[in-house]
């Protein structure tokens, strides 16, 4: 587990996932950039064709790891995701779904009210339901490169909250 957001204590970490850009998105961008560059070279002076080809370099790097810096943690009975943060216990059901079934809950069978976590360069997901009677979100959809491992965990996690609340 490399990536636990600073926030968080890493011994509680059940799980963490970062999604960051891959690695294709960067050499596209790179190819793309030295392009530019050779455009901007060819109709301006040497100095503006530099500074303008590090502006638009710097600008998306800074799209990508801005994107790229969404987490998936669980930790201390409390499941993050990007920036949101709910206790498990209030959550029910989690789900992995595949391509397919991502993008149809993602698109045709989406609730504007979901809480989603999407990326584009991670094809699979997993959905759970939100259980808080006080929260109009029915569910979070979150990106994951681990479907499987994550509703594992997210499900150990639900069991385990139910368990301590019982007492």
């Amino acid at each position: 587990m490399p990536d636990v957001p600073p926030d968080l204590d890493r011994a509680g970490v059940v799980y963490d996932e970062s999604l960051r850009v891959p690695l294709r998105w960067w050499a596209v961008a790179t190819m793309f950039l030295a392009s530019l560059l050779l455009a901007f070279l060819v109709a301006l002076s040497p100095g503006i064709s530099f500074l303008l080809a590090g502006l638009v370099t710097a600008l998306t790097v800074a799209v990508f790891v801005g994107y790229g810096r969404a987490h998936i943690v669980v930790a201390d009975g409390t499941l993050q995701a990007g920036r949101a943060r709910i206790p498990v216990s209030l959550l029910a059901e989690p789900v992995a779904l595949d391509a397919q079934r991502t993008r149809q809950v993602a698109g045709v069978d989406a609730d504007a009210r979901a809480y989603l976590v999407l990326r584009p360069y991670i094809a699979r997901s997993v959905r759970v339901q939100v259980e808080d009677p006080a929260d109009p979100t029915p569910y979070w959809l979150l990106s994951t490169r681990h479907p499987r491992t994550l509703a594992a965990v997210l499900e150990q996690a639900i069991v385990s909250s139910r368990g301590h609340r019982a007492d």
